[in-house]
């Protein structure tokens, strides 16, 4: 395994382990996109080998710093990284190169040399992103659960054109040529939206006290706030599942790989006497390899609760109507009152939608444990099949 493939390993498990929850942004799929972006970056650059890896291992560590505060977090990632390299014997210069290019992730810092542009350029990439209005609510609710600050639209719409239009600058060449457009896109909606909020307090200064009494008697329109914190909440929750699953994948598509090539290649040498010696070892490498496969078929395999309903349980509000496994058994017209109760009750629908990401931590709580117990049977499988087939030659 590569130092980058254990750097993101090692970044994922300390980020599973000890970041708090109220990172909506900087958090695991933040670093990865940034990696990726810089990949980008890279692949159309003249950049060696050794540098490359420099610029992914920054930027796979340069948000670490969150695990112990937010504040001088970059420095704090540093120690991080230091640690991370020096027990992979990585020589002190080596680590002092990454320690800069960690510490250039700061906003305020002005890049000195190439390196520390791509590295600048990566971690600002989503300026230019098609999701950037998710991106920024994200940021912004995680400032009001970390008290940094609490943000009204206007002061948050009008911070964040500020920062895209007179403070932030693409460095590289190719962030100018490729993301400086998509980022004016973004400016673009920003001052739409600054547009509207100031037609929306023209058009209320004209209002009649008519219409102020009918606004009050109207519900009060839900906290965007809380919108975004389940948005991004399912989203953070739906993308681990898809980490996991893949990861289940690849574990099922290697040992797939394994059974195919003994069954055809190694058992039918078995039956020759100067081969028994191999009879063990390779009934090792097949157990393991099958236990990988049921464990990882274990850990992707649906579960789905299913029960039937009646609608003076939705009027209980016993059933969330938000997951298919509740209602795939209600009749349409059922189903259909059932939903009409649904929205016009904001409490129901947060609570639907607070019982949705209770349980889809449950589920990833389980993928996570049964991966993790199939990685540990592929490791152990694999070393002492090594070992096996080792002991049987040198015993010959």
């Amino acid at each position: 395994m590569n130092i980058l493939q254990k750097a993101k390993d090692y970044v994922e498990i300390l980020f599973k382990d000890k970041l708090s929850s109220v990172y909506f942004y900087h958090n695991f799929i933040h670093t990865t996109y940034t990696v990726n972006k810089a990949e980008e970056i890279i692949k159309n650059s003249a950049v060696s080998k050794e540098d490359e890896e420099k610029v992914l291992l920054a930027l796979w560590f340069h948000d670490t710093g969150y695990i112990e505060c937010a504040q001088n977090h970059e420095e704090e990632g540093v120690k991080i990284m230091k640690d991370f390299l020096q027990k992979e014997d990585y020589p002190e210069n080596y680590i002092e190169d990454v320690s800069k290019l960690i510490l250039a992730t700061k906003i305020t810092y002005d890049p000195q040399n190439f390196l520390e542009q791509i590295v600048k350029d990566a971690d600002c990439s989503h300026f230019a992103g098609h999701d950037y209005n998710d991106i920024s609510d994200a940021l912004r609710k995680e400032w009001e659960l970390t008290n940094v600050r609490c943000f009204s639209n206007d002061e948050w719409n009008a911070g964040n054109l500020d920062m895209l239009k007179n403070k932030h600058k693409f460095y590289t060449e190719y962030a100018k040529t490729n993301w400086q457009s998509l980022k004016e896109k973004n400016i673009k909606k920003i001052e739409k939206k600054l547009e509207k909020d100031d037609e929306k307090k023209e058009s209320k200064k004209d209002t009649s006290e008519n219409k102020k009494d009918k606004d009050k008697e109207k519900e009060p329109k839900p906290d965007r706030s809380v919108d975004t914190l389940f948005r991004v909440t399912l989203s953070n929750h739906t993308r681990l599942s898809d980490i996991a699953d893949s990861k289940a994948n690849i574990l099922l598509s290697v040992n797939a790989i394994i059974i195919s090539v003994c069954l055809s290649v190694l058992v039918p040498k078995l039956d020759v006497p100067k081969n028994s010696h191999l009879i063990i070892p390779s009934f090792i490498l097949l157990l393991s390899a099958v236990l990988t496969i049921i464990f990882a078929i274990l850990s992707t395999k649906p579960n789905v609760t299913k029960a039937k309903f009646s609608l003076q349980d939705v009027a209980d509000r016993k059933v969330n109507l938000l997951f298919f496994g509740n209602f795939n058994r209600m009749m349409f017209d059922d189903y259909h009152s059932a939903m009409n109760i649904l929205i016009k009750d904001r409490d129901y629908i947060y609570d639907s939608m607070v019982k949705d990401l209770y349980y889809l931590g449950k589920v990833l709580d389980r993928k996570y444990r049964l991966l993790s117990i199939t990685y540990q049977i592929f490791m152990a499988g694999i070393i002492i099949s090594v070992l096996s087939f080792g002991y049987a030659f040198l015993s010959l």
